[in-house]
């Protein structure tokens, strides 16, 4: 009895699980489209993309004059061209990422960033001129000449980078032995971005010793130009280049939920086979070992109907045991091993609790039925004889 409750167990606890962390992991994907849109990423060929936030993030490198070609080449619906440049950087004995950008055309990239103040972005394929609008006071003033100039020592800190070190805008940071001033802390995106540490895309090349390279170039480009055939088009142009979009990116992502969710159906089916066959199996050996008690309690004046319920409550309390069990250890899973596996938070579903619950219950009445009904046709008589 033991082994089939800790089989009931295992099988609720993997689909709680599964189910738990597909679900926010589709939550994930659903925001990462809002807040993207139909942008474009141009990476080096050997680039594993994985993550559309950190996608910059390695060190293989495409030449800067990838970004030329893109501008002189007027494909339509490429809005914007950001080139970027990331090397490992430490402060404080900590490691963080310098971002080497052109910030003018960066930060209208950024939709997460659209409207904060700081900067404008592109008219144009459901964007929002913001940066018509007058200044709120000097500092915004300020601010938007050093989006646009952003000198060789001036840099801009992410937010988390910036509470982690304490560094508030005016002061000065040391990046690869070249003083820098800090002209603002950016606003909160919740990507990686808040804990990287920006400069001028050619500072950064240079402070590195690298050529005319950048990791990525982003292209903020109109969907439907994008369903038009962009992607194809930048391919054609750049055929030494990987070209990936968001779309692209998150329809991966759904795939991986997809396998997931499959695998909790194919767990499910486990569950329904092969733990209410051991259940099943359980249940007759234990009616054929009780087969004394049974008559006795028949003797005695026990119904049919009596013996039948004492076995099915024995199915339902196993069931219950092990659906409940399985909802709390899957949960539990879930909510510490989500982060890690899938890269999202996950909190816990109480409706999962129903649905654990069902089957596991289904799941060892069906299979108990039988054996039950056979110890309730029992005869008392022969049942003495065999014993």
């Amino acid at each position: 009895m033991i082994t089939i409750f800790v089989g009931v167990l295992l099988g609720i606890t993997t689909v709680i699980a599964i189910k738990n962390i597909t679900y926010y992991s589709e939550m994930a994907v659903a925001r990462e489209m809002d807040s993207l849109g139909a942008n474009v990423l141009v990476l080096p060929k050997s680039v594993t993309l994985q993550d559309y936030y950190s996608a910059d993030i390695h060190n293989a490198t495409i030449p800067e004059e990838y970004a030329l070609r893109l501008t002189m080449s007027n494909l339509a619906g490429v809005d914007n061209l950001s080139p970027k440049l990331c090397v490992p950087v430490e402060l404080d004995g900590r490691s963080f990422t310098l971002t080497g950008i052109l910030p003018k055309s960066e930060f209208q990239a950024k939709a997460a960033w659209g409207g904060a103040g700081i900067f404008s972005r592109p008219i144009g394929c459901g964007a929002i001129d913001v940066g018509t609008a007058e200044p709120e006071d000097k500092k915004t003033l300020v601010r938007n000449r050093v989006i646009d100039d952003l000198a060789t020592n001036e840099t801009l800190v992410g937010s988390d980078t910036a509470a982690s070190l304490g560094i508030e805008e005016g002061q000065t940071l040391d990046l690869m032995g070249k003083q820098f001033s800090v002209v603002a802390v950016l606003p909160e995106t919740g990507t990686v971005d808040d804990s990287r540490i920006f400069a001028h895309l050619h500072t950064v090349q240079e402070m590195s010793g690298k050529d005319a390279v950048v990791s990525c170039i982003e292209i903020v480009g109109c969907c439907k130009e994008i369903s038009a055939g962009l992607v194809d088009n930048v391919n054609n142009l750049l055929p030494e280049a990987k070209v990936v979009t968001v779309t692209q990116v998150v329809a991966t992502q759904q795939k991986v939920n997809g396998m997931m969710e499959k695998l909790s159906m194919i767990f499910v089916a486990i569950i329904v086979v092969i733990g209410g066959a051991g259940i099943a199996n359980f249940m007759f050996a234990n009616v054929y070992e009780r087969r004394r008690e049974i008559g006795t309690l028949m003797s005695l004046g026990a119904e049919s109907k009596l013996i039948l319920r004492i076995f099915l409550l024995k199915a339902l309390l196993l069931g219950v045991a092990g659906g409940v069990g399985g909802f709390l250890i899957g949960t539990t899973l879930a909510v510490t091993l989500g982060p890690r596996l899938a890269n999202v938070p996950v909190l816990p579903m109480p409706m999962l609790a129903v649905w654990a619950i069902g089957i596991s219950v289904g799941t060892t009445l069906l299979a108990s039925y039988f054996p039950a009904r056979n110890a309730a046709r029992l005869d008392p008589v022969t049942s003495f004889k065999e014993v």
